[in-house]
């Protein structure tokens, strides 16, 4: 059912309740019956106002149905309706309004279902990897997720902008030097003098090879890095390391055909004092509170459910992560983005109320809801039976380059955007390959030559089809997937309110959004800095 369709039917009914209890205002919304057999659409308003009107649910809805019926104007969109359960009046509609739809799809072609652009800015935060090895399964589905989000908001007239925050400061960056270090001095990882926590895959031996080659590299969105060779100057070596690393990342997103707007430098928050400027305004509003040598934040205070106050400078010096990250996201929002989504693992879950917490102390303005987030589960990788845990490249985990050279990027943005973020998720590569009804992928692009060939086939001009009798279809599978064409804009549109791509990406998943009257529901590369 149209939207403008819908609007009809909810006049209707308005007309009704004003007939019959001319003091409500009740909210009329329409709803898909859970029941296919109940009807198309249904509407619950009786239910409403049964109570305030101290009226029988069920006798109330039958006046407001009667009352419908009787307006000539009903006869366009209802073709039989009835009362069920506790109350609810279930509609039957004709089969013009759900042969609508297809007038709607020839008129407005590739933009059915897109709203027109508004005034509205978006930041999608995802991936966001350090640059301290190759893109692995867990930011493969970060990708997937983040990319197929970003779509949404597009579709639905917003200015979307990807980002890519690089933690490029902090320990894991100096493991990743002495790491490359150790191995151009011909240290193996299972040696003694290794480093402990250091990186011991095969990609550390190429950077170290490189380094000591005295090659260059360059990244999308970074100056050409030429190395020195020498193998005692740590700086030298994790200068190149990052650079080396960041082009390894770019080919991992260029494998999955993804491009990013901004790239964002955790370091320059702190060579622009951005860091320091946010602890100094925190400390000022009286925010903070030394205790045993380190700076804690009084985050139980601030409003954002925290269950205790966090440190933010350590007794032995440094800042703990989340600092850095309450920097960052005021960037965003000086930046004009303040309708802010991260996509990241469930590991990340105990930051929010930290990061949310240090926004609030700072006094800006900022809603307690900013950022929004989007937690994903890890991926299982699945081969001939077994679970797929080591790769030479990475050491230690499946990269999201093997996995595409594995299936190709179709499989994988599919399978790891068809699950809700947040559940478990095995990623099966003999699935993935296989060509039966049983792989998704396969599946709907086999429907979509089937289409294709059958448009091909029929010789049909633009115009003939333009002509069609439509009154011919209304067998009931014919009618069922009218009506689901129909659900498509506002399926879009509550997809994007609810940060769920698997709304579109499975039909069984799809559930018709409420509809309230008036109310519409809703590139060059470049590194940014402070």
């Amino acid at each position: 059912m149209l939207a403008e369709q819908q609007q009809q039917l909810i006049a209707l009914l308005q007309s009704a309740v004003s007939a019959l209890v001319p003091d409500a205002s009740p909210t009329i919304t329409l709803e898909r019956p859970k029941v296919a057999a109940h009807g198309d659409i249904a509407s619950n308003v009786a239910m409403q106002l049964a109570r305030p009107a101290k009226r029988n649910p069920r006798e109330l809805a039958q006046q407001v149905l009667d009352h419908v019926l009787a307006d000539a104007a009903s006869a366009a969109l209802i073709a039989s309706a009835e009362i069920a359960g506790p109350g609810f009046i279930n509609f039957r509609l004709t089969h013009a309004v759900h042969q609508a739809v297809l007038n709607a799809i020839r008129e407005q072609g590739s933009n059915y279902g897109l709203q027109p652009a508004r005034d509205d800015k978006v930041m999608v935060e995802f991936v966001s990897a350090n640059p301290t090895g190759p893109l692995h399964v867990g930011h493969a589905r970060q990708a997937a997720l983040g990319d197929a989000i970003c779509r949404l908001f597009s579709s639905q007239g917003h200015s979307v902008t990807r980002e890519f925050y690089y933690n490029d400061a902090g320990n894991q960056i100096d493991n990743l030097a002495i790491s490359v270090q150790a191995r151009a001095r011909g240290i193996d990882p299972d040696s003694e003098q290794f480093p402990a926590d250091g990186y011991k895959g095969d990609y550390i031996v190429d950077i170290a090879r490189e380094f000591t080659a005295k090659s260059s590299v360059e990244a999308a969105d970074v100056e050409r890095v030429d190395a020195t060779g020498d193998i005692d100057n740590l700086d030298d070596i994790r200068h190149f390391a990052v650079a080396y690393l960041r082009r390894e990342q770019d080919l991992d997103l260029q494998a999955f055909g993804l491009k990013f707007d901004n790239y964002y430098l955790e370091s320059s928050l702190y060579s622009s004092g951005r860091v320091e400027k946010t602890v100094a305004a925190l400390t000022a509003a009286g925010h903070t509170y030394e205790d045993d040598g380190a700076l804690w934040l009084r985050t139980t205070e601030l409003g954002t459910g925290d269950d205790k106050d966090r440190v933010m400078r350590k007794r032995e010096g440094g800042y703990t992560y989340f600092v850095p990250d309450v920097a960052y996201h005021v960037a965003k929002w000086e930046r004009g983005f303040h309708h802010a989504i991260n996509i990241q693992g469930t590991d990340h879950h105990g930051t929010i109320a930290r990061v949310r917490a240090g926004l609030q102390g700072l006094n800006m303005g900022i809603p307690k809801t900013f950022p929004a987030y989007v937690l994903h589960s890890m991926v299982k990788v699945m081969r001939n039976g077994a679970e797929v845990k080591i790769s030479k490249r990475a050491g230690s985990y499946v990269t999201l380059r093997e996995l595409v050279e594995w299936v190709g990027q179709d499989a994988v943005r599919f399978f790891l955007a068809q699950r809700r973020a947040d559940s478990e998720f095995t990623f099966d590569i003999d699935l993935a390959l296989s060509h039966s009804e049983e792989n998704p992928v396969y599946y709907i692009q086999y429907a979509h030559a089937r289409i294709h060939s059958m448009v091909s086939q029929s010789g049909s001009t633009a115009e003939a089809i333009s002509a069609a009798d439509l009154s011919l279809l209304s067998a009931p599978t014919e009618l069922s997937l009218l009506q689901r064409l129909a659900e498509y804009p506002a399926m879009l549109s509550q997809a994007t309110i609810d940060l769920a791509p698997i709304k579109w990406l499975s039909g069984c998943a799809i559930v018709l959004p409420t509809f309230t009257p008036g109310i519409t529901p809703s590139a060059s590369i470049s590194t940014i800095k402070p």
